[in-house]
């Protein structure tokens, strides 16, 4: 019985990437469970208010903390990134490759790399 307070799981046929190898298999089977539990057991604001707090952090602190706060905004981004690789067309990983390199830039700017 799902509890009122949790959303279900999506359906599909598949959780995982079919035919993936290696490396994708290992971080998709480590990935699952935080990647459930965020998604499901977590209020849906909380992620991304979390991603925006850091974010502006990120851009408010010109110090080593702000560099912190970048990382983890790209530690996050670039997971999700790299799981939804495979059903992106080319404009979404266009976008998300600039998103990734301009979160590297932040985040060495604010360790003084500039």
């Amino acid at each position: 019985m799902v509890s009122k307070n949790k959303r279900p799981l999506p359906q599909g046929e598949q959780f995982f990437t079919p035919g993936a190898g290696g490396a994708r298999k290992a971080v998709e089977w480590r990935s699952a469970v935080p990647m459930t539990f965020l998604f499901t057991q977590v209020p849906r604001w909380v992620a991304p208010a979390v991603l925006v707090i850091l974010l502006l952090a990120a851009f408010a602190l010109a110090n080593w903390l702000g560099g912190v706060a970048a990382l983890v905004v790209l530690a996050f981004v670039g997971w999700l990134a790299y799981l939804s690789w495979p059903s992106l067309g080319i404009g979404g990983r266009l976008l998300r490759v600039v998103m990734l390199v301009f979160l590297v830039l932040l985040a060495a700017d604010r360790f003084g790399a500039f």
